[in-house]
């Protein structure tokens, strides 16, 4: 069962230095043989599995998925329409690039019925966004802004990275509060990491003196938790904030183990069954991907099923990710279980080092339990 779509656009004008998720660069026209695929792909899981439920959320993600023609948009969603089923109030995002869009371009998405934008700026600092390899400029960003505004976006959401290689606290601080100054919706801060098989990994060792140090990177995080906070932004997820009535409902959905299905090569799914649920990818390459749709085959790998233990896990290191934190009552219902009688010995180590708090309906992560929360989910792993 899912509730959520995903779709995967794996084409980008150039690779990011960070970026890890599957895409290649885009030449030619093959966004509309591509979309073709994906309407495919949508009629061989109602065939093969006779799911039909209505979509709360549909998210564009890559990739670049502003390089799309408004018209494909519109055919993608309104084929989700016909085969799964659409909420009326439905969120439908789409990730945009600023140096691929403009305002004719932003309202035909919008006519297309994307009614969420997540604009990656990432950074107002035209040195880091070399750095990181984007296309646009700090004043492309600002337009591209503009531009949605007046296109008819109510809902937008900016994303921003921080301890960047040579980014210091003062670019930090001028990068909030330029984004502020265009008062989004949403907001999403992220602390660089390094991934394996990026430019970066190639450029900078783990520890390399280039990159901010722990104590930066913490100096970081709270710069933006404590500003954000004077001006109404709910912290409601660990590198997410909200106006209140934004937070992003098909990410909330991940955090909240909802089930998602990923279209696209290189796109992921989580499905709810009787047990854990089952997790998967798609094949990350393009010709097979192609190659399996055209034998009518759904070009899953990597198939996963979870177990009790897996699952109860994956509630504890996600769920604790959220503000909300994770529900005593919520969790017995899901799993007829008392937390404690599960994670007893965890909750009490953790909040004896002041990364949980509880109080009597559920327990949270601390603000120092956000800084260190890779250590924490270690503690409910199998």
């Amino acid at each position: 069962m899912f509730t959520r779509l995903y779709i995967h656009i794996p084409f980008c004008r150039q690779k990011c230095h960070y970026c890890a998720f599957f895409s290649q660069k885009y030449v030619g026209d093959g966004l509309n043989h591509y979309a073709e695929l994906l309407c495919t792909e949508m009629s061989l899981v109602a065939e093969k599995t006779g799911t039909r439920h209505k979509l709360d959320s549909i998210y564009f993600g890559g990739g670049t998925p502003s390089l799309m023609d408004f018209r494909q948009v519109a055919r993608l969603i309104e084929q989700a329409e016909h085969t799964f089923g659409l909420a009326a109030q439905a969120e439908i995002t789409l990730e945009a690039n600023p140096g691929t869009v403009d305002y004719h371009r932003l309202a035909d998405f919008r006519r297309a019925g994307v009614n969420r934008l997540s604009l990656g700026i990432q950074s107002f600092n035209d040195r880091m966004l070399a750095t990181l390899g984007r296309i646009h400029t700090a004043q492309e960003a600002r337009e591209a802004f503009a531009a949605a505004r007046r296109a008819g976006f109510k809902n937008i959401g900016i994303d921003l990275i921080n301890s960047l290689p040579g980014q210091t606290r003062k670019m930090w601080r001028t990068d909030l509060e330029q984004a502020l100054q265009l008062a989004p919706e949403h907001l999403s801060v992220y602390g660089l990491t390094i991934e394996e098989d990026t430019r970066f990994a190639a450029q900078y060792a783990e520890n390399s003196p280039l990159l901010p140090d722990e104590d930066l990177s913490a100096v970081m995080f709270e710069m933006a938790d404590d500003l954000l906070g004077t001006l109404n932004y709910e912290h409601y997820e660990i590198a997410n904030y909200a106006l209140p009535g934004f937070r992003g409902r098909h990410n909330s959905g991940y955090w909240k183990r909802d089930g998602y299905l990923g279209l696209g090569a290189g796109a992921h799914s989580y499905l709810q069954d009787t047990g854990g649920g089952v997790r998967f990818s798609n094949i990350a390459d393009l010709n097979a991907y192609t190659h399996a749709l055209h034998q009518a085959v759904l070009p899953r790998t990597d198939i996963m099923p979870l177990s009790r233990t897996d699952a109860l896990a994956e509630y504890m290191f996600l769920g604790l990710r959220m503000s909300d934190g994770i529900v005593f009552e919520t969790f017995e219902k899901e799993f007829g279980i008392e937390l404690k009688d599960v994670f007893g010995q965890e909750l009490e180590l953790l909040q004896s080092q002041q990364l949980l708090s509880a109080d009597t309906t559920a327990i949270r992560l601390t603000r120092r339990g956000m800084l260190l929360s890779n250590q924490v989910f270690r503690c409910f792993l199998p």
